[in-house]
């Protein structure tokens, strides 16, 4: 029996978060514990292998919710943007068995890993698997990208587009999730309350 290829897990962390006023990753998750800890939980209960978080902002702080993580980068550059961590992340996993990995950034309080789920099993041919979720039409996260394009999409991540660029240049399958989570991102105290208001489904087994 052959068996299936491994899709590693890459959690964004590194920003400031100076609109929150400090780093997102150690902000509460509404349903208990930081929104480190939700995102690494989410990779690893969607079966992704390794989870590899990429720090900067206040590392030290946060180092204690990234030990949850198989591995644990800090981005020297970070303050560069998205891009320095995606870098960061992609060469970490270079030496990894994954054939793609699901990125996923830190501050979306309500995807769980049935989106996870959803988006790694569209993803086809994980080598060259090129994948992100929509909710309600509008493109966000996570994104799967194959070990095929992880060089070129390193190449092309500056600033805080990450990988955006290079799904602008590159065909792409697109999965909807509005069914699943809204794919909102937290950046101020007042969208934490807003996601305080949601409702926390448990998530489908």
């Amino acid at each position: 029996m052959t068996e299936r290829p491994v899709t590693a897990g890459l959690v964004l962390a590194a920003g400031r978060g100076s609109r929150m006023g400090g780093p997102k990753a150690m902000v509460p998750h509404p349903g208990g514990g930081v929104l480190l800890d939700h995102a690494i939980a989410v990779l690893r209960d969607a079966g992704c292998a390794p989870v590899v978080v990429v720090l900067g902002a206040d590392a030290p702080h946060a180092a204690a919710s990234a030990a949850a993580a198989d591995v644990v980068v800090v981005a020297q550059n970070w303050a560069d943007g998205q891009g320095a961590s995606l870098r960061a992340g992609l060469e970490a996993l270079g030496a990894s068995p994954a054939a793609s990995v699901a990125v996923l950034l830190v501050d979306l309080p309500d995807v769980g890993a049935d989106v996870l789920r959803r988006v790694v099993r569209a993803a086809g041919h994980p080598r060259t698997s090129l994948v992100r979720a929509a909710y309600g039409g509008v493109p966000g996260h996570p994104v799967v990208l194959g070990r095929d394009h992880w060089a070129l999409a390193a190449e092309s991540a500056t600033g805080d587009h990450g990988a955006r660029d290079y799904l602008a240049t590159h065909v792409h399958g697109v999965v909807e999730c509005g069914d699943l989570a809204t794919g909102r991102d937290v950046d101020t105290p007042e969208d934490l309350v807003r996601a305080r208001a949601l409702r926390f489904r448990p998530d489908p087994t």
